[in-house]
């Protein structure tokens, strides 16, 4: 745990397995703060899931960004197809993460290695410059420097990161936290060749072939426990 905080707080990669009885996947991740166009390559390239950005609640809350399954709901009355899709039946989760989808504004397509590293980094810029703003002002800085829909999945964090839900945006929120860095998480999940997902014992391989620290969700939840770092 200690290796793979310092790596961490010097930009580097670090594999998150969430637990056998979950997802079962493993997601490559990196502090929001540190990452570049090499990053997202290598997330698109050697994980292959899809790239997304969590926030700690105390971004959301200030951001206002709320989860997408709370915007669809909000329009069953004007699209009442969205009522029969709402996301009740996940078989290994009782809530989606997934907040707004975003780009920053100085980005062409939004899709391109350096336009996703932009939306990422600038991201990170503005959530840990939000907590030195009030709510309205944090929010017209979002408005005024990323439009929605875009390329960048955004993932709310609940409350009381890993008391209740220990998805890995809260797992890889949490090691942020007690990384000491900009508590966003730049997250990937790493895909087999076989259709599935890359096998824990294929991670551990990865993690060893390129000097990588693999965590299990179980580890990070029994550290953050061990020292106190409920934030």
């Amino acid at each position: 745990m200690k290796r793979a905080l310092d790596s961490i707080r010097r930009g580097k990669m670090v594999l998150i397995f969430d637990a056998d009885d979950r997802e079962r996947e493993t997601d490559m991740t990196v502090a929001s703060q540190f990452v570049t166009p090499a990053s997202i390559r290598d997330m698109r390239k050697n994980a292959g899931g899809l790239i997304c950005t969590t926030a700690h609640n105390d971004i959301c809350r200030k951001l206002d960004m709320p989860f997408l399954a709370d915007v669809l709901a909000a329009n069953h009355d004007k699209h009442p197809v969205l009522h029969n899709l709402a996301p009740n039946d996940i078989p290994y989760d009782t809530k989606s993460a997934f907040s707004i989808t975003i780009n920053h504004r100085r980005t062409f397509t939004g899709i391109t290695d350096n336009d996703r590293a932009l939306t990422v980094s600038e991201f990170a810029k503005l959530a840990k410059g939000s907590y030195s703003m009030n709510d309205e002002e944090a929010r017209v800085e979002f408005g005024k420097n990323f439009r929605s829909p875009g390329h960048i999945h955004l993932l709310n964090s609940t409350p009381q990161l890993l008391s209740k839900r220990k998805g890995h945006t809260e797992l890889a929120t949490a090691m942020m936290v007690m990384a000491g860095v900009t508590p966003s998480a730049t997250i990937c999940e790493m895909m087999g060749d076989d259709g599935n997902a890359l096998s824990k014992e294929k991670a551990k391989r990865y993690a060893e072939r390129f000097d990588l620290c693999f965590l299990e969700g179980k580890d990070i939840i029994d550290f953050w426990k061990r020292g106190g770092n409920e934030k």
